[in-house]
């Protein structure tokens, strides 16, 4: 069985010469493939705008010890530690965190229904809770056994290959038992819009694919487009402009949230015309990507959001006109 290995996609793509893309293929290189659930950290469904829940209170545990990690941040390198300020309650704190109040007990073993003003206690990043496995786990197995995607777990514990022995099971409740949030592919998809001007070939599609040159499978929560000129990129659907800018592993970046939950992401942009908080329409242009004579690609996404944030959906279910042959 070929390993899983999802450290950064775009460093392992190789695209076709049909598509006039070894320029395109080196460009390509240095955007990482975004975690499908925390490159954007809570981007809200909310009009206007994209938000960082960050009590003044709580740092993680990976920045009190100088450790972080990008790119595919573990769920553990993220738990917060929280200083408990008096009139504090198991209750308030879950809320101000957007947790359930048996998350923070799960974490913090001992801990009553009074708290004394001091004390530290530990705040995972969403709900769920921490398992002990096995040497020898699969992610496959670990996802069979808690009905959980097998690229969400994947990404969740850090992008490593090898479960470790220590895995954050999102939205899982004590005993192993599953939450009520099942992070899974909508059974009815919206349509949404081919997100380019003018059709190009994909170079890249979504999901577990065989790496070109290794015995292993490699995760791309998106599809990327060769772009051999200049093409206009537009709104995939009707929504709210969350975030424009740069962003780690995405390069420029432009993200739209849509109706009923639905999130849309365009990256590698040479020029966004958008701005945070802007309603836009379908085919509303929002940026461009690619210059003359300079191969590039689109790398686009579409999302759904949980309990446990943005995760990844085939954008082949909701684009038509998508070819992803």
């Amino acid at each position: 069985m070929a390993q899983f290995s999802l450290t950064r996609f775009f460093q392992l793509i190789t695209l076709s010469p049909l598509a006039q893309t070894a320029r395109a293929a080196s460009l390509i290189g240095p955007l990482a493939m975004g975690a499908a659930l925390f490159s954007i950290y809570h981007i809200t469904d909310k009009p206007a705008i994209a938000q960082t829940i960050s009590p003044a209170s709580t740092q993680t545990i990976a920045q009190a010890s100088g450790q972080t990690k990008t790119g595919c941040p573990s769920a553990l390198d993220r738990v917060r530690s929280h200083t408990v300020s008096a009139g504090d309650t198991v209750e308030s704190i879950a809320t101000a965190n957007r947790l359930a109040p048996s998350t923070l007990i799960r974490f913090n073993p001992g801990l009553g229904s009074s708290l004394s003003p001091g004390t530290t206690i530990m705040v995972p990043p969403f709900n769920g809770a921490v398992v002990e496995v096995g040497n020898g786990m699969s992610w496959q197995a670990l996802a069979e056994r808690y009905g959980r995607r097998t690229d969400v777990l994947f990404e969740v514990n850090g992008c490593v290959a090898d479960v470790p022995n220590r895995v954050f099971i999102p939205g899982v409740l004590g005993g192993g038992r599953s939450g009520g949030e099942a992070i899974a592919t909508p059974s009815v998809a919206q349509q949404l819009r081919y997100p380019l001007s003018n059709p190009v070939p994909v170079a890249r599609g979504y999901g577990w694919q065989p790496h070109t040159s290794r015995n292993e499978l490699v995760f791309n929560s998106g599809v990327a487009f060769t772009v051999p000129q200049p093409n206009e990129v537009i709104a995939a659907n009707a929504g709210t402009v969350a975030f424009t800018g740069e962003r780690e592993g995405y390069g420029q970046l432009v993200v739209i949230n849509h109706a009923q939950g639905l999130q849309t992401r365009y990256a590698n942009l040479s020029s966004i015309s958008v701005s945070v908080g802007q309603l836009v329409n379908a085919a509303t242009p929002i940026g461009s990507v690619g210059l003359e004579n300079e191969p590039s690609f689109l790398y686009f996404e579409v999302r759904t959001n949980s309990e446990s944030g943005w995760v990844a959906q085939d954008p082949g279910q909701y684009v038509p006109d998508l070819d992803l042959r």
